[in-house]
């Protein structure tokens, strides 16, 4: 089987559900025993918006913060098995941040 990735994604190949290797972007030969391609990973730059949180400054003012997030993948493995929704995960963390 002959699979063509484009360019700045990646393709990660399972065999009996178990991560087995990538697929890089260009012409790849797999070979159909029982392996499958996973749903390709984007590795361009992401951007993600925060929705906006309200805050109490030192001084007792409550104001609202929001945020944008720009992120790239650079481990599409760990982002995908070591990650259960990576686009949650990294604006939760980031909201997280922007509060204390």
């Amino acid at each position: 089987m002959i699979k063509v990735v484009p360019q700045k994604q990646v393709k990660l190949i399972e065999r009996l559900g178990k991560y087995h290797k990538k697929a890089e972007a260009g012409l790849n030969v797999i070979l159909p025993s029982s392996i499958r391609p996973r749903k390709p990973i984007d590795l361009r730059e992401q951007i993600t918006q925060i929705e906006p949180q309200p805050v109490i400054t030192r001084d007792n003012v409550t104001m609202e913060v929001d945020a944008v997030i720009y992120y790239v993948v650079a481990d599409p493995v760990r982002a995908t098995y070591e990650v259960q929704e990576l686009k949650w995960a990294s604006s939760s963390w980031t909201a997280s941040a922007c509060a204390t």
